[in-house]
């Protein structure tokens, strides 16, 4: 289990989406460890791309993609649901992040199952809410610092053969960029 380094995340936003497919995303909670291999992902710049949270200015709630890369970025949306992101960029870029969209459910699912109260594999862990909610990522995560072997953490993988480019999801602006990357195991 080799944790993907800080130097992996130290590069163009949208690169380190691609290259996060077939990574494993870690979760730790107690003796419990739940993983999945990440099949789907966002990149969201700075300041020319509208849809990113740090489009317009740095706040209490997206000051983390303007910080050091490998790092959590966890945010509550739609009175609901929690969305991970990892932050990277190059180093001479003021921000960016990457959000985990879908994994495919490694070890742990039963304990996925229970948390989601869903026994449909194929809808465990397919989108960002269901994804936080089967792996217990809230804003306790926030700022975590994934290139250590902690609670959350991401590890090395197989590189996909054949990724899938589209639009973002759920969004209203920024919509011509082809940010969403994904493929299928």
């Amino acid at each position: 289990m080799k944790v993907l380094p800080r130097k992996f995340y130290m590069n163009d936003t949208k690169q380190a989406a691609k290259d996060l497919l077939g990574k494993t995303l870690v979760r730790k909670i107690g003796n419990q460890i739940l993983s999945g291999v990440i099949i789907e992902t966002e990149a969201y710049k700075g300041k020319n791309d509208p849809a990113s949270h740090a489009s317009r200015k740095k706040t209490e709630r997206n000051k983390i993609m303007f910080g050091e890369v490998g790092h959590a970025y966890v945010y509550f949306t739609y009175g609901m649901h929690y969305c991970f992101n990892v932050v990277a960029k190059k180093e001479d870029a003021e921000s960016g992040a990457v959000l985990i969209r879908a994994i495919q459910p490694q070890q742990g699912i039963k304990h996925m199952v229970k948390n989601r109260k869903t026994d449909v594999i194929s809808n465990l862990t397919n989108g960002p809410g269901k994804l936080t909610q089967a792996m217990q990522i809230t804003l306790k995560q926030y700022d975590l610092d994934l290139t250590k072997n902690s609670a959350l953490f991401i590890i090395d993988g197989k590189n996909p053969t054949k990724i899938m480019t589209k639009p973002r999801v759920g969004i209203k602006t920024g919509t011509d960029k082809l940010w969403n990357f994904s493929y299928k195991i």
